[in-house]
């Protein structure tokens, strides 16, 4: 059974992970940590709200008896220099992941990253450039499993709050934009379901392209 951890599901992936994990069968109990309250009450959730993600001393005892992180925490980097793009990307995913390592060694860490994303460390896009680092830090780290999902375009998860606007207004067209493009396009169900799967079956690829997503989502 999973016992897994979320973050970012105050966000419109987090939220949707988050979703299908109280929904599914194989997952027994959630823990979120946001820095607000997600305002959603089940009985298999537990939310600690927590201020300073680059300081998890206060809580690290609370990260105990868990086997999955669905790292669902993010931010664009639009209008962001490097710098502060790399600290909340790149310090924060990887401060997060060893303090869960040393409280858990069995965990299996899915990490959400973004269609495109290289990790040979030769991108010129920046962003592009900071999510190839998280990835080579995260399959370099002892867990038991490691996956990077790379999602592109997702249609949302009717009924969920967090829904990015973009995706409410061009919502309508997500079935034909996966029609044309099948690599590029998946659901925000299917994402859940992978890492759900990812954690509980394993899949024989580190690195998720959308068509794994799917893939795994039906497994």
């Amino acid at each position: 059974m999973i016992r897994a951890i979320i973050t970012g599901s105050t966000g419109m992936v987090g939220e949707g992970v988050l979703h299908e994990c109280l929904s599914h069968p194989e997952v027994e109990s959630i823990l979120v940590i946001n820095r607000r309250p997600c305002g959603i009450s089940h009985p298999k959730l537990k939310e600690i709200i927590h201020k300073d993600f680059y300081d998890l001393s206060p809580i690290q005892d609370q990260l105990k008896g868990y086997n999955a992180c669905f790292y669902c925490l993010g931010i664009t980097s639009l209008r962001m220099k490097e710098e502060e793009y790399h600290k909340l990307t790149y310090s924060l995913t990887v401060y997060f992941g060893e303090t869960l390592l040393a409280q858990n060694k069995e965990m299996t860490f899915c990490y959400i990253s973004g269609a495109g994303t290289d990790n040979t460390g030769k991108a010129k896009n920046m962003w592009v450039r900071v999510k190839g680092e998280v990835e080579s830090k995260l399959l370099s780290m002892p867990f038991k499993n490691a996956y990077m999902f790379r999602p592109g375009l997702m249609k949302p998860t009717k009924g969920l709050k967090n829904t990015l606007t973009v995706y409410k207004v061009l919502g309508f067209m997500i079935p034909l934009f996966r029609l044309l493009f099948p690599n590029f396009v998946c659901t925000l169900k299917e994402v859940g379901v992978a890492m759900i799967n990812a954690a509980n079956k394993g899949y024989d690829k580190s690195e998720l392209e959308v068509k794994d997503i799917v893939d795994l989502a039906k497994k």
